[in-house]
């Protein structure tokens, strides 16, 4: 199982990168709270990894920090909650917060993520709070973040609009937030419009 991978960030976008590993290239599914944290192509990254085994193929998800594989390996307890779903939740919900709301039995949160309705918010929250000490481990243990690095420019739209639709959200509804988005931040990056939008769907 591999749990960890440096190596070159040859390919990143808001839900995949490929990382260049002594000449091998490994895909890894990315949440986009791992995805605005990375550095440009060429540089030097290393992940945390969930290896992900189904039906005979591998699937590897990478995060940046402890603490999200912590919950993203949390959430994949709960019934009914595959590694795409948990990817997608992970992309709206810090940890933190996911903590939060399953200690609290807030199910908002959660109901505002695509792919999840009140009964599926609901079974989360039961299933899942009586196992968050991990989580509530990690986060107490995780070191100062470091700083989010400078958002891209140029396609920053193309590529906030294709980050939406990835977690689940139709077109037009991601345009809709989107417009509203560009009109609502200073910097047009792709990392501040997907949150500023993410944001606005969560309401």
């Amino acid at each position: 199982m591999i749990a960890w991978l440096e190596g070159e960030l040859r390919e990143r976008t808001p839900t995949r990168v490929v990382l260049d590993v002594r000449g091998v290239g490994y895909e890894l599914h990315v949440p986009f709270t791992t995805f605005e944290v990375l550095p440009d192509e060429g540089k030097t990254v290393a992940l945390h990894v969930h290896t992900h085994a189904r039906d005979g193929a591998l699937q590897l998800f990478g995060f940046a920090t402890r603490e999200e594989r912590v919950a993203f390996e949390l959430l994949l307890r709960a019934n009914r909650v595959g590694p795409k779903l948990a990817q997608t939740l992970l992309s709206g919900i810090s940890p933190a917060q996911l903590l939060a709301a399953i200690r609290a039995g807030n199910t908002a949160p959660l109901r505002a993520v695509p792919g999840v309705g009140a009964k599926m918010a609901a079974r989360i929250q039961v299933e899942l709070r009586d196992r968050v000490d991990e989580l509530a481990v990690a986060l107490a243990s995780a070191l100062p973040g470091e700083g989010t690095p400078e958002a891209e420019v140029g396609a920053a739209r193309d590529q906030a609009l294709s980050a939406l639709q990835n977690l689940g959200y139709a077109k037009s509804r991601a345009e809709e937030v989107l417009n509203a988005a560009e009109a609502e931040v200073e910097d047009a990056g792709v990392e501040s419009l997907v949150r500023s939008a993410l944001r606005r769907l969560a309401r």
